[in-house]
């Protein structure tokens, strides 16, 4: 959520940024609506204190020896009950703009950083740079993954097709035991480097899901259960970061660093049409998640850190990738500077995302409430929070079927994930 003092003292600048992403975005009722809560708040601090001072009147003329009948005393209890009636019409009134206001604010994304390129589509993203070209396969008969992998036997889409629906699919032997020597791996990684893993609900409230974000603007995009205020969740973004909600954390704590590994889960609305087979657009799929909370003045240092994080699962696997700068037009909701990492699928001769690594400042922060404070010193801060995939799993084992992909047919096994899975060839 954006900082409402940010928006009064700055509207042109915020106007400027919102302008520069994708939508339409339009401050002024925010500010119409402000301007009439803050004129309120003012009448009524007014009338409050007006208030109070006829009761400090009325206490020194009794005093003094004046009647409490007299007409002087009389008149100034009656301004006083009229204070009183006045005050409890304003109080709702405010309270209502008050819910306008944040309403309103919910629906606003987050301010591209001063380092987001500004652009209109992904077209404008900036390529930051490279890494493995040496590692791409010179096979020029590679299969798509999902035609070698059902070939081999592993992947499985018209049998989940008959379990859920189109978009989903089944491992099978060792598919499934390469999806799991995966996860397990990157965990394994993760944490050599530090974060703390988490296992957390992959059902959360609505609250979690406005904290981070995807609420309400991204309601059509998550599964809700039919008879219960829960969501399941798209991403373990939303219940680590929801960890926190509410919180106000020692500064000593921090940074916080954290992995999970989750099934996600996505309606891909609108997306019909585009990446229909394989395993790169599912409504189920598997991730490990990274997400940190950092004081304000670390959190870009932080977003190239979570970037080589999640580089590192790439060069590990010996998959060759690039490193994306998003512009203002292809940010997330949510994010003010995101990295895209893109592997290099060779059946198609295209990188494609398989992490986005983002640093989303106090917005989410200010939503979930969640504020740190320094030892000796008056007040709190809010948190800043990061997120990255680190990596979306069922688009790495693509990326493994096509770029470890032999002329005979089989699979040869990335040697890091030799010891997991105890055999060299798939």
């Amino acid at each position: 959520m954006l900082d409402i003092k940010q928006i009064r003292e700055n509207p042109e600048l915020v106007q400027e940024k919102l302008n520069s992403r994708n939508g339409k975005y339009d401050i002024q009722p925010i500010l119409y609506l402000s301007q009439k809560q803050r004129e309120l708040e003012v009448k009524r601090n007014e009338l409050q204190a007006r208030s109070n001072e006829i009761g400090k009147l009325v206490g020194q003329k009794v005093k003094s020896g004046v009647s409490p009948q007299s007409e002087e005393i009389l008149a100034l209890k009656e301004e006083g009950n009229n204070i009183k009636i006045t005050l409890s019409e304003l109080e709702p009134q405010e309270k209502e703009l008050k819910v306008q206001i944040h309403e309103l604010l919910l629906a606003l994304p987050n301010l591209p950083s001063d380092f987001t390129p500004i652009g209109k589509s992904e077209d404008d993203n900036q390529e930051v740079r490279t890494w493995g070209d040496e590692y791409k396969p010179e096979n020029p008969n590679i299969l798509p993954h999902w035609e070698i992998g059902e070939k081999l036997g592993i992947l499985n889409f018209e049998r989940a097709v008959k379990i859920a629906q189109s978009r989903f699919v089944s491992l099978v032997g060792s598919g499934a035991a390469l999806e799991r020597a995966l996860i397990q791996f990157m965990l394994s990684k993760h944490i050599e480097n530090g974060y703390i893993e988490v296992s957390p609900p992959l059902l959360v409230n609505t609250d979690s899901l406005t904290g981070t974000g995807q609420l309400p603007k991204f309601a059509e995009e998550s599964f809700k259960c039919a008879d219960d205020e829960l969501w399941l969740i798209p991403t373990a973004e939303v219940p680590v970061t929801n960890l926190y909600r509410g919180d106000i954390i020692n500064a000593e704590e921090l940074p916080i660093y954290h992995t999970a590994y989750t099934p996600c889960f996505r309606r891909e609305a609108g997306s019909y049409g585009r990446d229909m087979r394989g395993l790169i657009r599912l409504h189920q799929f598997n991730k490990v998640e990274l997400v940190k909370l950092v004081k304000p003045e670390d959190s870009f240092e932080e977003l190239e850190k979570l970037v080589a994080s999640a580089e590192s699962i790439l060069q590990a696997l010996k998959l060759p990738y690039r490193v994306i700068n998003l512009c203002t037009g292809d940010l997330g909701f949510s994010s003010t500077k995101t990295y895209d990492l893109e592997v290099w699928l060779p059946s198609s001769g295209k990188y494609r995302e398989i992490s986005s690594c983002s640093n989303c400042v106090d917005f989410q922060a200010r939503r979930a409430d969640i504020r740190f404070k320094e030892a000796g010193k008056k007040g709190t801060q809010f948190v800043h929070t990061l997120n990255g995939s680190g990596l979306a799993v069922g688009r790495t084992m693509a990326a493994i079927l096509e770029n470890y992909q032999q002329a005979d047919g089989t699979i040869k096994v990335p040697e890091v994930l030799q010891v997991y899975l105890g055999r060299e060839v798939l």
